[in-house]
């Protein structure tokens, strides 16, 4: 048997072509045309006006940060039911992060983020708000609050590309929006990420810092700091080709989540992530709740058909590095946490490799 991973590499065939076209050009360095290629690309498929390629999704949202002038002791909202990556960049600015929990969504609340809003003794800055597992968040409720209230609102879309809310593309509706091409995404260059604002000088504040903050003089002239964060002409290559397939990926990772829902239908206790109205996710990884079974027995099931599972996050507020954090939670996305498991969703496999998870499943929960 083949080993069924979570969410594993899909290449398109036209990966090799396009690095050839690097190395023949001998542009390897974070420059050259397809670094412009899929920068492109990004912008003509999510519809927004800026994006830029960088190392990975946590540079983007560093720099998302720096440019918005998130600074020490500022407080950051941010999503608890997430991956570190997600809100290690507030620590980065010597910001202030305050949790949030989750709602029937799986996703940030809204009832939870105007409370915090109103019983917090400093007006937050910013709100880091996760898509989760590709699903989209309430994100008309959540732009509106935070336009009222006048708080900056960045979009982790790490997973979440592909994913739409009426027809406009997940990390499109705030003042920046950040994709990961990490391995296990739906579109992978191995490692990197996508930065994207319609604001195109907050884009080129970015593009300078990203570069070192190099001053444009024929010496390396310095004023303030900045990083290496920008994407090489290699990964950018990968991808180019990736997103040549992006639609078909989305397509098939629907289809795995519609064939474990219709084959585990008789699994009363089973409770799948749902999907916000009016959106369409991607269905990065297919996840699902038990009632009553332990997920770490159907862990150890699956394990021994050499199926990948794991955990769902366990919430940032429970982390031992955020422990003195603020938190505005109740008890949801702990109960998730507790319950829930994360199924192989490999878009290679067929349905008949899936199988093997169903009954893998089947076998604990009957």
């Amino acid at each position: 048997m083949n080993r069924l991973f979570l969410s594993p590499p899909h290449m398109s065939g036209k990966e090799q072509e396009y690095i050839a076209e690097v190395f023949e050009s001998n542009y390897i360095a974070p420059l050259g045309a397809f670094v412009n290629k899929f920068e492109e690309s990004v912008k003509a498929y999510t519809g927004t006006s800026n994006a830029l390629a960088l190392s990975s999704a946590t540079a983007g949202l560093h720099l998302a940060l720096r440019v918005l002038g998130i600074g020490k002791d500022d407080v950051v909202l941010a999503s608890t039911f997430t991956f570190i990556g997600s809100v290690s960049s507030i620590l980065y600015q010597e910001a202030t992060p305050v949790f949030i929990d989750s709602d029937e969504s799986w996703n940030l609340s809204p009832e939870l983020l105007k409370k915090s809003i109103k019983e917090l003794a400093v007006k937050p800055k910013a709100l880091i708000l996760t898509h989760l597992y590709g699903q989209m968040a309430k994100i008309d409720e959540i732009v509106a609050i935070c336009k009222e209230e006048g708080i900056y609102l960045i979009e982790d879309a790490a997973e979440s590309l592909g994913a739409s809310y009426e027809g406009q593309q997940s990390g499109t509706f705030g003042d920046f929006g950040v994709y990961s091409f990490n391995g296990n995404k739906i579109l992978t260059t191995s490692g990197g990420g996508m930065l994207v604002s319609n604001n195109q000088e907050w884009i080129e504040k970015s593009m300078f810092l990203s570069t070192q903050a190099r001053e444009p003089f024929l010496h390396y002239e310095h004023k303030e700091y900045g990083y290496n964060y920008r994407m090489s002409n290699v990964l950018a290559a990968i991808g180019v080709a990736q997103m040549e397939v992006l639609s078909q990926r989305v397509e098939r990772k629907r289809e795995i989540f519609e064939f474990y829902k219709e084959q585990l239908a008789e699994v009363e206790e089973i409770l799948f992530m749902p999907e916000v109205e009016h959106s369409c996710g991607n269905r990065w990884l297919t996840t699902l709740t038990f009632e009553k079974t332990d997920p770490l027995k159907v862990i150890e099931a699956l394990e021994k058909v050499d199926a990948e599972s794991r955990p769902l996050w366990k919430p940032m507020h429970m982390q031992e590095l955020f422990k003195d954090s603020q938190t505005f939670v109740d008890g949801t996305s702990e109960e998730m946490f507790n319950r829930g498991l994360c199924l192989p969703s490999p878009t290679k496999s067929t349905n008949r490799e899936l199988m093997r998870v169903v009954e893998a499943i089947k076998s604990v929960c009957s």
